[in-house]
Parts: structure tokens; C-alpha cells; sequence
């Protein structure tokens, strides 16, 4: 089997990005959804932004996500004054309906820092053990471990 290169060169990513582009409709897309999304953070009342997200929009119908069945009740009764907030924007100047759906939105996930804790007791036994070994690459990891106790508490 024998891999041969297509008569096409890689195209630079300036060139992928212009309008003539094959990635500039999908960039285009993701813009106008990212504008109609911070607007609609702007008009929404602060209880309600956490809950809701632009999921996309297709055929003139602009699609927004929540995550609870309260909040999709209270976009059902709001869908006039939502298309009138989201008719402002250019890009949805013919934006003729609006589709709900209740999709869990998974929150930003970050990690909580654990610390560590090494007792004196532990780092005296690796500095007696880093006394009587002969490596010398040993010795030199023993004494950098046992010199981390007592760094948290300070």
C-alpha cells in the first residue's frame, strides 16, 4: 500500500479564514451566534443567564437551550419579546422563529487544588535514609523530598 500526496497543497490558514475560504462560513456562523448569545445575555434577567444558550440556527428558526423545564416555560411566555430583541442584531433581520429545548448545561469544570502535606517524622526518616545510602542520585531525590515538609502550613 503506498501513499501518495494529492496534486493540492495545504492551503494557508489567512486563506482558510477570508471569505473565499472553505472554514469561513462555519467562523461566520460561530460569530453570529456568539453576538446573538452575548446579546441575549444583555436583555435576559440576571437569574436566567446561567440557564440559557444559543444552540444554533438554521432555516430563519434561531434554537435556544436551557437546561430546566421552569426556565423553557419562561422563554415560552417571553417569545415575542425575544424575537424583538434578537431582530436588532443584522444578522437576524429575518429571523422568524424561535425553538426551545431543555438540554443539561455542563458547567466549566475546574479542578480544586489539592495540597499535600509531608510530616517532619516522614521527612526525618527520608533524610536518615538519604544519610545512609551510597547513590549519589538517590541521596540527592531523598533530601528533595524530605525538604517539603512543613512548605504547605507556612
Amino acid at each position: 500500500m503506498s501513499i501518495k500526496g494529492k496534486g493540492v497543497r495545504a492551503q494557508p490558514v489567512g486563506q482558510l479564514l477570508r471569505t473565499r475560504g472553505s472554514l469561513a462560513p462555519l467562523i461566520h456562523t460561530a460569530g453570529v451566534l456568539l453576538e446573538a448569545q452575548e446579546h441575549l445575555l444583555k436583555t435576559l434577567p440576571d437569574e436566567l443567564s446561567d440557564h440559557v444558550r444559543v444552540g444554533g440556527y438554521h432555516d430563519g428558526n434561531l434554537t435556544l437551550m436551557t437546561d430546566r423545564a421552569v426556565w423553557l416555560t419562561w422563554l415560552r411566555f417571553e417569545r415575542q419579546r425575544l424575537l424583538t430583541l434578537l431582530r436588532q442584531l443584522p444578522a437576524f433581520h429575518d429571523l422568524s422563529g424561535l425553538t426551545f429545548k431543555v438540554r443539561p448545561i455542563k458547567p466549566v469544570y475546574t479542578p480544586h487544588p489539592r495540597t499535600r502535606e509531608l510530616p517532619e517524622t516522614a521527612a526525618s526518616q527520608l533524610r536518615e535514609c538519604a544519610r545512609d545510602t551510597t547513590s549519589p542520585r538517590l541521596r540527592k531525590s531523598l533530601e528533595r523530598l524530605a525538604s517539603h515538609a512543613g512548605q504547605d502550613s507556612e
